[in-house]
């Protein structure tokens, strides 16, 4: 008898010892591979949730930490400013931490004198509306009773005054926030601590600071580094000087007007213009008129007008002769983007980045301009803002036709 292939297939499954394993259903062995979760997969999650609790951690401690991390962009801002005057004591043979003192306790005299006095003029002028109230009052007083036939004095006025609700509630609410307000002072004082300390140590240390950054980056790289380092040193510190010589400038213009003027307090209403209108951009100006003007209008209300004339006549003399002169080769921006700029810093960070995005953006802008290729211009009219005319077949039929 011959074999078929269902015996062929018996024989093959039966075993030495003459016994027949079980046949497994069809199917099982497939299942139960594919239901076996893979080896991957737990590291995958492990690795996932990792992740996601050190960007969390990451996260919070950058909020955390963003006003610190503010301070130090600003002291860096301000070492960088004052590189240059520190390098050039060092170069005579001083050491870098006594240049880097003696550039800050200058600042620190010039910016005491000032607010004290800023400080005085504002403590005079209140002393003076203090005590020339009562002269203002009974003046209001005498329009009040000739005008609506009314029998007011100055006495009872005063008496309901004091005796007000307004009054007693204003009085309570100052005195809660006292507390308020001594917390923002510290609060300050402790910021400013903070990046005087910080640019002090990148100033008096900025050569350890550069070889330490450079000492774990290749060569090629260290020369970018320290590239785009001395860029934004020119950079800062060309800004800086530029908008102090205009602020000198301003306030000489300034106190010739209001000393001309009579005006009180002149020299401090010159500086208070001078820096106010340079380190404010594009607004800062008529924001440093308003203080000049509310003091001359008190003098005569004609003078408060000549301030605003002098003001923007001035703004107008210095966008277009004086500025483009004395930063044509320290910040070479155009004013749409130094506005754009500002605007741009002041969303992200407020006051400060108003103050440091034009220094930012015309480093970022003279560090890619090594990189960016540029051709030479065809002469094109076009160019030049002139529209190329082309005779339409309407045109050249009736000039055919005149010609005719």
């Amino acid at each position: 008898m011959a074999p078929t292939d269902e015996t062929a297939q018996v024989d093959q499954q039966t075993s030495p010892f003459g016994t027949t394993p079980p046949t497994p259903p069809p199917g099982r062995n497939a299942a139960g591979q594919g239901a076996r979760m893979p080896r991957w997969l737990p590291r995958a999650m492990v690795l996932a949730l990792t992740l996601i609790a050190v960007f969390q951690l990451g996260s919070w401690a950058f909020h955390q930490l963003i006003g610190l991390l503010i301070n130090i962009l600003i002291a860096f801002f301000l070492a960088l400013a004052i590189e240059p005057a520190v390098s050039w004591m060092a170069s005579y043979n001083m050491r870098r931490g006594m240049a880097t003192f003696l550039v800050f306790f200058g600042l620190l005299i010039v910016t005491a004198g000032f607010v004290a006095l800023l400080g005085s003029m504002l403590a005079g002028q209140i002393i003076k509306m203090i005590e020339g109230f009562p002269d203002y009052l009974d003046s209001v007083i005498n329009w009040i009773n000739s005008t609506f036939h009314t029998d007011l004095r100055r006495v009872d006025v005063q008496d309901s005054l004091v005796h007000s609700d307004w009054l007693r509630k204003y009085v309570q609410n100052s005195a809660t926030g006292v507390l308020d307000v001594s917390a923002q002072v510290l609060g300050g004082l402790f910021k400013l601590l903070t990046i005087t300390l910080f640019s002090f140590y990148f100033a008096a240390d900025g050569p350890r600071l550069r070889r330490a950054l450079c000492s774990v980056l290749p060569p090629a790289r260290q020369a970018e580094v320290l590239r785009a380092w001395e860029i934004a040193v020119d950079k800062t510190g060309g800004y800086l000087y530029s908008r102090g010589l205009m602020a000198l400038i301003s306030g000489i213009a300034h106190y010739i007007l209001l000393e001309s003027l009579g005006v009180p307090y002149a020299p401090v209403l010159a500086v208070w213009v001078g820096l106010v209108s340079q380190f404010i951009p594009t607004i800062g100006t008529y924001l440093a008129g308003a203080l000049p003007m509310l003091i001359a209008f008190t003098v005569d209300p004609w003078y408060a007008l000549w301030v605003l004339v002098f003001v923007v006549i001035y703004q107008q003399f210095e966008n277009y002769v004086l500025q483009p002169k004395l930063t044509s080769k320290t910040v070479d921006i155009h004013p749409a983007v130094a506005f754009g700029s500002v605007i741009a810093g002041t969303a992200l960070l407020g006051a400060v980045g108003a103050l440091i995005a034009i220094p930012a953006v015309a480093t970022l802008q003279a560090f890619l301009g090594a990189y960016v290729k540029r051709y030479d211009v065809t002469d094109d009219p076009r160019v030049h803002g002139r529209r190329i005319r082309r005779s339409t077949p309407f045109r050249a039929r009736l000039r055919g036709l005149f010609g005719r």
